[in-house]
């Protein structure tokens, strides 16, 4: 009688364990804008305290580099700064027979970050274009000391890159201006370099001064806050999107689903950046 209660005892737990094994944690991987980085991760940290039977994997390296993964199926969601290029969708519908499904899930204001020992507070975007050009050299050009101005952006696969140079530059960027992996290596750039100058979310403005920007000459200066990104008074302003190759389903829909409901959009404004609404 003993034996066949250990036998069944034994049939039992290994009947649980393959029920476990059925319900076994779904993963997402999350790729692409380093912009959203700090965001997605505390998105994904949050959610799996919540699920714990869901594993959330938050990973850079650029928008660029989180469409290419979705186009090549090496990632479950793309993260871009950008909106997704012709191209890129091309290859999707090559490799999949779809557009892909775009979601905004939060806007950004792009910072100016200079050194807080700088003595220039505000630029107007024709200035700063120019500056990132190469047309304005010296800070004494807007209203500073006689110093040579120090770039420091993006590398081109960046979706920041691209919203910036379009948006701002609106040519080449200048040749002397110093591309770093990452928006924290252009604020620990800046932050080091007095003369310093760069660009990226604003999330990432600390220990940095975030310059105020002037839509023209006539108009006043805004920094990017939420009401000035709400209101649309800040002149350097962006959707965030989340990319994917068909409707989302399973684990992947519930942690988008999430993300968008109020809860996962209130937590956009705890790491500096902003609701979509």
């Amino acid at each position: 009688m003993k034996t066949t209660k250990i036998k069944i005892a034994v049939i039992l737990l290994v009947v649980m364990t393959i029920g476990f094994s059925f319900t076994a944690i779904e993963k997402v991987t999350v790729k692409g804008s380093d912009t959203m980085v700090i965001l997605s991760q505390k998105w994904a940290e949050v959610y799996m305290q919540k699920h714990p039977e869901a594993t959330i994997q938050v990973t850079g390296g650029g928008s660029g580099v989180g469409l290419a993964a979705l186009i090549n199926g090496s990632t479950d969601i793309a993260n871009s700064s950008r909106p997704i290029k012709s191209s890129e969708l091309d290859k999707l519908k090559q490799r999949y027979n779809t557009l892909g499904v775009e979601i905004p899930c939060a806007k950004d204001g792009i910072s100016i970050y200079i050194n807080k020992a700088n003595g220039v507070s505000e630029l107007t975007l024709k200035q700063i274009g120019q500056i990132f050009s190469g047309q304005i050299k010296n800070w004494k050009e807007v209203g500073g000391v006689d110093a040579s101005i120090k770039l420091y952006g993006r590398e081109s696969s960046s979706g920041t890159f691209v919203y910036f140079k379009d948006n701002v530059v609106k040519t080449d960027y200048s040749p002397s201006c110093q591309t770093l992996p990452g928006t924290a290596a252009i604020v620990n750039a800046v932050k080091k370099d007095k003369f310093g100058i760069g660009y990226g979310g604003a999330a990432y403005a600390e220990g940095v001064k975030d310059c105020k920007v002037k839509k023209d000459d006539k108009s006043p200066a805004y920094a990017p806050t939420a009401e000035t990104i709400k209101n649309k008074t800040y002149p350097i302003s962006r959707y965030l999107y989340m990319y994917l190759k068909s409707r989302p389903t399973g684990q992947t829909k519930a942690f988008i689903d999430w993300i968008l409901s109020p809860e996962g959009q209130n937590i956009i404004a705890t790491v500096g950046y902003f609701p979509v609404k």
